[in-house]
């Protein structure tokens, strides 16, 4: 087995506090991480940015902010409580190295892994078990409770890298974990069948085009919600329907007429949402960049016999079968655009405006120190 030569230094870049795009550091210095018994220490290949990566940057999480991610997508708010600013609703530890996504390689293994493992291509889950042998819903986020990909090299619970035998780059491969296990989750949680009518908010970004795509593979008849100028795109996705963001739901519809809504947008358009499901219909949500506090006639709710799903955690089966979906081919990437890592701010910048349909990622050094 030829094992590779580390060096002992390695590039990231640290997010030092909540608050603007002055807290991303780009560093050069960083000792190179070790990986503990039952670890691995993968070579970064990509890493894509994410909405969490924003919404943990400018503290949004935070119950002392109101307003949506936009607002404060590069200065942060001023309202921010550390105490809770992380999604758990707990205080991050700083610095930490973001980046919930991550292609890469094997290149050295802790005490009780198989030395085999070695020279392994993988993709880390994002959203994994605090422990081997934790309970459900008690979970961690790679890049948020423990540093993550924006970083030559990372260490993971050897459980938490999984195998994948592709031949997608490492940019695309990188666009798949975090927007495509939060879509999987949010269809696999309100149990969207065949033939159901989705609506999908947001579907020009990164999670909302995964949930295209993962829905049309499950046979449904898809629903999208976008920006007039991202008609085209999203059509080619495969959605059957696409609505212009700020139309009103309800005329383009029509009330009672949608089995599921997958919505990360909230904001002020959500009553709606509401108006178009059917008896009995299904609501999962899994992001608010419109705005988190939205108004609900509770009427709505019980009157029509609606569920709720609020949807973060995820069992291990989704991203178990997100890399089958890969190596099959029943799923396709849609990067938008790479950065090498030190343009992080670059990135973010394009991030926030929207411009683009799919995934910006990061690509970086592969030169050792």
């Amino acid at each position: 087995m030829n094992i590779p030569t580390l060096p002992s230094r390695m590039a990231a870049v640290q997010l030092t506090g909540h608050g603007g795009l002055d807290k991303l550091h780009y560093r050069q210095d960083l000792p190179l991480p070790s990986p503990k018994a039952g670890e691995v220490l993968i070579r970064v290949g990509a890493t894509a940015v994410n909405n969490t990566d924003i919404n943990t940057r400018i503290g949004w999480y935070s119950k002392g902010v109101t307003g949506d991610t936009g607002m404060g997508a590069t200065q942060g708010f001023d309202t921010v409580n550390d105490g809770d600013a992380g999604w758990s609703g707990v205080a991050l530890q700083f610095p930490r190295i973001q980046g919930a996504d991550c292609c890469g390689e094997i290149v050295a293994v802790g005490a009780h892994v198989a030395r085999g493992r070695i020279g392994e291509r993988v993709l880390v889950r994002p959203m994994q078990a605090s422990s081997d042998t934790g309970d459900d819903y008690d979970c961690v986020t790679f890049g948020s409770e423990l540093d993550g990909g924006f970083a030559q090299y990372a260490v993971v619970r050897a459980s938490e890298a999984f195998a994948i035998d592709s031949t997608l780059s490492d940019a695309q491969l990188a666009s798949f974990p975090c927007a495509y296990s939060t879509a999987e989750g949010m269809l696999e949680r309100a149990d969207l069948k065949q033939g159901e009518r989705v609506l999908i908010t947001g579907a020009s970004g990164g999670v909302g085009s995964a949930a295209v795509q993962l829905a049309k593979r499950r046979g449904a008849h898809v629903v999208a919600l976008c920006g007039a100028d991202k008609r085209s795109a999203v059509l080619a996705l495969g959605a059957d329907e696409v609505v212009a963001r700020g139309e009103n739901l309800v005329e383009a519809l029509g009330a009672d007429s949608v089995d599921l809504v997958v919505d990360l947008v909230a904001g002020p358009q959500w009553p709606q949402l509401c108006d178009i499901l059917r008896r009995g219909g299904r609501y999962a949500v899994a992001g608010a960049i419109a705005g988190p506090l939205v108004e609900l006639d509770v009427r709505t709710l019980y009157l029509k016999d609606l569920s709720f799903f609020g949807c973060t955690w995820q069992p291990r089966s989704v991203f178990e079968n997100l890399i089958g979906y890969i190596e099959r081919g029943e799923i396709h990437p849609l990067v938008a655009g790479t950065y090498p890592l030190d343009q992080i701010v670059k990135a973010q910048e394009e991030f926030v405006a929207k411009a683009f349909i799919g995934k910006l990622v990061m690509i970086p050094p592969q030169d050792i120190f």
